[in-house]
């Protein structure tokens, strides 16, 4: 097992390449989820490729009174995983060989994307991730870097870099994966106690909540298509005293009004009533978000969306997202 395992920009650097070479970036603390980004690795490298798995604590992206101390190193553990998966190595280096004279004092920048959701919670925090990302794909030298769509933002930004500053490599994103309960895996995970691990529940909950009222809304909005007249014939059965059918009939005439309002809504009554629970669950944001940019979507938005949330349960910080389509005739 340790015959994986690097821990110098030299050893790596003398690491024979092997067909494509695959990258998944980690801070570590594996669990299924990096087990899942590894195996779409080998998968995509293919037999004759070569898959390299980057542990690294990355202190940059920490912000005060951030869990950087605290944050879980299980590299024995990591490498178990990191192999059982498919890597061909791991490449765990110390902070000075990344960071060889300190701080580095020219550093990537995020830009205003950077400064939204979970970058105005965390202040500096994507320019952090950003400059230790560019750090490795420039050590690491693949033609694919892989990463998971739990971390939306990340993800955007990294492809965003790639674009901009011509990055030779393609980025993959590989979807999330949940415990059986919806909960999303996090290596923060652990930090639960059974009653937080409960009510952090309502994170996935309340996202599964906005997706099912996209659906429920489209399915009405595809009845309003079918019968253009339902304004009319909702106010003739009102007359007629036919109160049910009458307000179904509204229901599919304003199906296609302010679809993104109803989604938020859906999910934030599910969070709002975590936040009753003991213990509570404590909101840092729900938003949706044009995954280009991430910005709120207005009222008329169609095309792909993301159903982002960050709250609090205890002292620990959670993050969990959904894609979303809003179709012109959903």
């Amino acid at each position: 097992m340790t015959d994986l395992l690097l821990h110098t920009a030299r050893e790596l650097y003398e690491l024979p390449r092997a067909g494509r070479r695959a990258v998944v970036m980690t801070m570590g603390a594996l669990h299924e989820g990096h087990a899942t980004l590894i195996r779409t690795a080998r998968e995509q490298a293919g037999p004759e490729g070569q898959v390299v798995v980057t542990v690294f604590v990355n202190p940059l992206q920490f912000g005060a009174g951030e869990d950087l101390d605290r944050y879980p190193r299980t590299l024995d553990a990591d490498l178990a995983i990191a192999e059982e998966a498919g890597a061909d190595a791991v490449f765990a280096p110390a902070v000075d060989e990344v960071y060889p004279g300190g701080d580095p004092q020219v550093r990537i920048t995020a830009g205003p994307m950077g400064e939204r959701l979970e970058g105005a919670t965390r202040p500096g925090h994507f320019d952090g991730m950003l400059t230790v990302v560019a750090k490795l794909l420039h050590l690491t030298r693949p033609d694919l870097a892989l990463f998971g769509q739990k971390d939306a933002q990340q993800l955007a930004l990294i492809r965003r870099m790639v674009t901009d500053l011509n990055f030779p490599v393609e980025v993959v994103g590989v979807p999330t994966v949940r415990e059986e309960d919806g909960l999303a895996l996090s290596s923060r995970n652990r930090y639960l106690s059974p009653a937080e691990r409960h009510t952090a529940l309502a994170l996935s909950r309340a996202l599964f909540a906005g997706r099912d009222r996209l659906a429920a809304q489209a399915a009405l909005r595809a009845r309003a298509e079918a019968s253009p007249a339902s304004d009319e014939r909702a106010t003739a059965l009102a007359r007629l005293g036919e109160i049910r059918a009458s307000a179904d009939a509204h229901a599919v005439s304003a199906a296609g009004a302010g679809l993104p309002d109803a989604v938020r809504a859906a999910a934030l009554h599910v969070l709002d009533e975590a936040g009753r629970h003991e213990p509570p669950i404590v909101l840092d944001y729900l938003a949706l978000v044009d995954p280009l940019d991430f910005t709120e979507t207005g009222p008329d938005f169609t095309g792909q969306a993301v159903l982002a949330v960050a709250a609090k349960v205890g002292s620990t910080r959670l993050i969990d997202n959904i894609p979303l389509e809003f179709g012109a005739h959903s």
